[in-house]
């Protein structure tokens, strides 16, 4: 199975490239993943925010793959503790699942037909995280959900 995240825009922060950098690096142990960067969208200071959501969804929607399973990293998803994210994964594997896509939209959030075409959200927690934030966070809970499945010493209950 092949990971992928899409995500909007460059990460600007560099310790955050760092850490995206560091979780990537361990993850190539144990899963193919990719995170793909789609460029922020131009000329937003004239679309209103309905406009900027539907610009991106375009965006989005020409990264997916008929067969690919898209979980949105969603405020409005379902809340899963690491273990239940690491078993998830695991399904996602014995069912074969060829891409898993991992989805982080703009700052708006997504548009419709994104959220028609997802197969699942997930919150990563009630509070809210910049976007950039976002990014490495869920490439160390992916890296953690992978030490789960192996059995390895990284989480602690």
């Amino acid at each position: 199975m092949k990971i992928l995240l899409i995500v909007i825009g460059k990460t600007d922060a560099g310790f955050v490239r760092e850490g995206i950098a560091e979780y990537e690096k361990r993850l190539k142990h144990y899963v193919a993943y990719e995170m793909k960067v789609i460029p922020d969208v131009k000329n937003v200071k004239n679309m209103s925010e309905a406009q900027q959501k539907e610009r991106e969804g375009e965006l989005i929607m020409g990264q997916l793959d008929a067969s690919d399973y898209v979980v949105l990293l969603d405020e409005r998803g379902e809340e899963l503790d690491s273990r239940a994210f690491s078993g998830f994964l695991a399904r996602k594997m014995l069912n074969g699942v060829k891409r898993l896509v991992f989805v982080i939209g703009g700052p708006y959030g997504f548009s419709g037909p994104v959220y028609a075409r997802a197969d699942m959200k997930i919150s990563l927690s009630r509070m809210t995280f910049s976007h950039q934030l976002v990014r490495v966070i869920f490439t160390e809970q992916l890296y953690r959900a992978m030490t789960i499945l192996k059995g390895e010493p990284y989480h602690h209950d």
